[in-house]
């Protein structure tokens, strides 16, 4: 057995679901739950842990912990918990199991857009049969914000089914297929041309707030679909809530999916729930198999006793 331990933290998860899936796969790793009341003793001999939302109190409690494992492809439940990190690595979780699921709701997404699945649905409540105007998925032009491993993925896929996709990041980026936008000072031509934009955005200091109706108003009103989409997987706080249920309302946007929130759970009151149009799915886009994730976790740990360097690990400055 290894002397040092690896430290399981996942808010909203109980240990029955996780220790025995590490168990059966690892016996010789010493594998713990934090608590409140698991002894400083044992703590201290935490070198790894995997973590999900962490409470404020658990960096202060494990001295000696080497790497921090996000259970997300996002780490901002970690990098901005309001509490300081230790001075070791930060590792996002990357696989296909968690990028397939992305892009999978994407694409749903989308193609629910377009071919009017809401409208659909209303008329069938109705008891109305009437065929609608359906454009073609390559008359529409969907812009992806995030071309990172998650955007890339999706955007080969959203191809495939005919869309034409461009994409935006904060620095150039070469994607086959796909006409790319960067910087804050391509933003507005990038928008200027999506009928469906798709976020993929981490949350850091210059995306919070970014998708705001300002945004939403330089979305191309020339499309197929009569009017602009939004699609946001990203993260809740790159987006303000309150205004996006305004552009639904008012019409700026003609619809729109959202599976992040600025407060989740979306409360009750929240005129989102009320709003025409929109799919709202409970963060629920893509989420991993507790199998994948230990196994993920593990060969970075044999990575990392074999003197190798970790991968996926996040730029501290950039936030992700």
């Amino acid at each position: 057995m290894n002397d040092g331990s690896i430290l399981l933290y996942v808010g909203g998860d109980t240990p029955a679901q996780w220790l025995p899936v590490f168990a059966e796969r690892y016996p010789r790793e010493n594998v713990l739950w934090y608590s409140d009341d698991l002894a400083d003793d044992a703590l201290s001999r935490v070198e790894f842990a995997v973590v999900w939302a962490p409470g404020e109190a658990l960096f202060s409690r494990i001295p000696n912990v080497k790497a921090l494992f996000s259970l997300g492809a996002g780490v901002d439940h970690i990098t901005q918990s309001g509490v300081s990190l230790p001075d070791v690595p930060v590792v996002r979780y990357v696989n296909d199991d968690l990028t397939n699921a992305m892009s999978e709701w994407i694409v749903l997404q989308c193609l629910i857009h377009l071919r009017q699945h809401l409208a659909y649905a209303e008329q069938a409540r109705a008891r109305i049969w009437r065929i609608l105007e359906q454009p073609g998925a390559d008359e529409v032009r969907v812009g992806i914000m995030g071309l990172g491993v998650l955007g890339q993925d999706a955007s080969r896929k959203l191809m495939t089914m005919g869309f034409a996709v461009s994409g935006w990041s904060r620095t150039e980026k070469t994607v086959p297929g796909v006409q790319t936008f960067h910087g804050n000072d391509q933003l507005d031509a990038f928008l200027a041309q999506t009928d469906i934009l798709v976020s993929l955005l981490p949350h850091t200091r210059e995306t919070e707030g970014l998708i705001d109706a300002a945004l939403l108003r330089k979305l191309a009103r020339d499309g197929a679909l009569g009017g602009p989409f939004l699609v946001n997987a990203g993260r809740g706080k790159t987006q303000k809530d309150d205004e996006i249920a305004s552009c639904l309302a008012n019409g700026t946007l003609k619809g729109a999916s959202l599976d992040v929130f600025q407060t989740e759970p979306l409360p009750p009151g929240h005129p989102l729930w009320s709003a025409p149009n929109l799919v709202i799915s409970p963060h629920a886009a893509a989420w991993s198999k507790r199998e994948s994730v230990a196994r993920y976790v593990m060969g970075q740990i044999a990575r990392f006793r074999e003197g190798k360097p970790l991968q996926n690990t996040i730029d501290r400055d950039q936030g992700y």
